[in-house]
């Protein structure tokens, strides 16, 4: 497995050097610093003063790829390249564009954990949630429930998650006033502005991870293991709970392996909607500001996090079913 681990992890180093590549080079050729000067300076009057003294604040002043000798031979590290890309490896992010936004390593360091504080009880919820919809609808299969389960489920995947938030909000929060409509605080309070979000966004999942968990119990329910199971005497609660629950870990793993990045990466809509000061509000508010050197941080950990979660993914089939073996 160590075999495997290390060479999983080398291709996912080549797969960042050619993301951090291709965002570097997108970015400086869509928006020169010139232009990202332009843009920060904003409503001010721009002149050439104004946007060298800019450069000069930012390292953006440096030669961009290379280093030219007749400007006196600089070293490689001082480039944009080496400053803005390589850097990134070292997890030196270095300073946002902007005139508030100050440095993105310790923005990320302090969001993070409220990412988390809102993505952990999501991830954990829904996939309790999605498994035992999943199989109470196997339980009642070619029933009347079952059919209303699935409608259902379609209904509530051709919903978009907005639905959800504004009808949350306006009915639990403006109406019957049980949870602030939006916020952020620490402490024991923390669990009433998180409650809502929490909630909303489990059910806006459920019905695209319970209609899938539903087909893999199914097609597990027909197989001989599961007859022998039945021959036996045992409960259907017990055959869906040891046996067919069981074999179907690893589609499971899988689906719920992939949202693993948004555990740390935090949701853009739920953040941004319910005023959570995530990852993914800096990300918005990066956006909204132009702020491409946090853009493009983000789009680095976001490639770690996927990378690294797809390798626990694969460790994780071993675990689920000692059959796989990893070479």
């Amino acid at each position: 497995m160590l075999n495997y681990v290390l060479r999983r992890s080398l291709y996912g180093v080549l797969i960042l050097i050619g993301v951090n590549l291709a965002t570097f080079f997108l970015f400086f050729t869509v928006n020169t610093p010139d232009d990202m000067a332009r843009l920060n300076i904003g409503g001010k009057r721009v002149t050439t003063e104004l946007i060298q003294k800019w450069k000069v604040e930012r390292g953006y002043d440096k030669p961009l790829y290379w280093n030219d000798a007749k400007q006196g031979g600089e070293k490689l590290t001082e480039t944009i390249f080496w400053e803005r890309s390589v850097s990134l490896f070292q997890f030196k992010f270095g300073r946002a564009d902007s005139e508030s936004a100050g440095d993105i390593g310790t923005e990320v360091a302090r969001r993070m954990w409220v990412s988390l504080q809102l993505a952990l009880p999501i991830f954990v919820l829904q996939i309790i949630a999605s498994v035992s919809f999943a199989l109470l609808l196997v339980m009642f299969r070619h029933t009347k429930l079952d059919l209303a389960g699935v409608v259902l489920c379609v209904v509530m995947l051709s919903i978009s998650a907005l639905f959800y938030i504004i009808v949350g909000q306006y009915l639990f929060a403006r109406v019957f006033k049980l949870v602030p409509s939006s916020g952020y605080t620490g402490g024991l309070d923390l669990l009433r502005f998180l409650v809502l979000p929490v909630a909303l966004s489990a059910i806006a999942r459920l019905g695209t991870e319970a209609r899938l968990y539903r087909a893999m119990f199914l097609e597990e329910i027909g197989k001989d293991y599961v007859r022998t199971a039945r021959a036996k005497g045992l409960a259907e609660t017990t055959v869906l709970s040891r046996h067919v629950l069981r074999n179907a870990l690893i589609p499971i793993v899988t689906s719920a392996g992939g949202y693993l990045p948004y555990v740390f990466l935090g949701s853009l809509v739920f953040e941004s909607f319910f005023g959570i000061p995530g990852l993914g509000a800096y990300a918005i508010e990066a956006i909204s500001r132009q702020d491409f050197a946090i853009v493009r941080t983000m789009v680095f950990v976001g490639s770690v996090l996927y990378i690294a979660s797809y390798i626990l993914i694969d460790i994780a089939y071993t675990w689920v079913d000692p059959r796989v073996r990893l070479a």
